[in-house]
This record gives structure tokens, sequence and C-alpha cells, in this order.
């Protein structure tokens, strides 16, 4: 990521299908065998209920962190999507360290628009040969579409500042109760697109 700053989003839906995928697989696999009834929408729902927890206490934790608190924020709230969109897909029969998981989760945080840009993305970081070819301002780009699931909490952030200097743990519990939604909404988009009919 480092070399190439401009595809920071794709870099990193690549790592989290390479090391939350087979987790998730094993994590599914293991409810299933212990729970052989267990249908796919139960599942669904325990790595909702999970992961809804995690970005709830993540962006709580994050609140904590005073100046730092929006780059807090976004690192786990990432993780948690990650993780979430990924055990959804295991869920429902997808493999989650198959590379098309990498195309769904930016399609499904908003990264990207559809399927066909996050392919294409996907396939420039993949090839991407001479560190920083693309230069500062693809890099800002980058940063900017890293950032958009928090995008519309910016404002938030300053007048929780503001409202936290007269009610103590406003902000903590405003951002725990912001990402917790996000993530719901994400569960939602992710488990729409699960049930229908698998093309990869």
């Amino acid at each position: 990521m480092l070399e190439h700053p401009a595809f920071a989003p794709e870099l990193l839906a690549l790592a989290a299908v390479e090391a939350v995928g087979p987790r998730a697989r094993d994590w599914v696999q293991r409810l299933r065998d212990a729970y052989p009834d267990a249908g796919a929408d139960g599942l669904a729902r325990l790595a909702t209920r999970r992961f809804v927890r995690q970005a709830g206490v993540g962006g709580a934790g994050a609140a904590l962190a005073g100046l730092f608190a929006p780059a807090a924020e976004l690192a786990a709230v990432l993780w948690a999507q990650a993780n979430l969109v990924l055990h959804l897909a295991a869920a429902y029969d997808r493999d989650p360290a198959h590379p098309e998981r990498a195309v769904e989760l930016l399609v499904l945080t908003r990264v990207h628009p559809d399927a066909e840009s996050a392919r294409a993305a996907l396939a420039a970081a993949r090839s991407a040969d001479e560190p920083g070819e693309a230069g500062w301002p693809r890099a800002a780009e980058a940063a900017w579409r890293l950032a958009a699931p928090l995008v519309a909490q910016a404002g938030g952030w300053l007048a929780l500042r503001l409202a936290s200097r007269l009610l103590p743990g406003a902000a903590v519990l405003a951002a725990a109760a912001g990402d917790a939604a996000a993530a719901e909404r994400l569960a939602a988009r992710a488990i729409t697109a699960y049930r229908r009919p698998s093309t990869g």
C-alpha cells in the first residue's frame, strides 16, 4: 500500500479476502458441524450480530483516540466491514477466499458503484508495477474513496466534540451507535446480494 497508495481500497480488499476469507470459511464450517440444521439465514444473523457489535465497540474505542479519532474509526470500521461481508458470504455458501469477494466488498461498501469498475480497479492494482506511479492526485482520490463510509459522519464529529465538553461520553456513545448502524445497513445489502444465485 505504501508503494501504491492510489490503490489503497483495492489492496485492502484483496488483503482482507486473503487474511479473513479462510477464517470466515472455518467459522461457518465449525458452526455447521456443531449445528447441522442451521440454515444460511441463521448463520447470517449470528455473523451480523457479531460484527455489528464489533463495529460499535471499535467506534466507541476510536472515539477515545482524541485528534486521531477519525483515522482510528476508519480502521475499525473497515476491519469490521470486511469481516462482516466475508462471513456473510461464507454463510450463503460463497467461498470467502475467492477473488470475486474483493469485488463484492468494494461494491457493498460503496467504494465502487458497480462490479465492473471494481474489477477494473482491482486489475489495475494487481498490475501496478512502479512504486507511486499514479502520483499523489490518485492517492488523494483513493484516500477519499477509502474514507467514504465515514464522510457522512464527518460533520457529526465536530458537533460531537463540542457536545462532549458538555456531556462527557457523548462522542463515545454516538460513535458506537453510528458505526453499529452503518454495519447493520451493510449487512442488509450483503444479505440481499448473497441470497441471489451464485455467479462466482
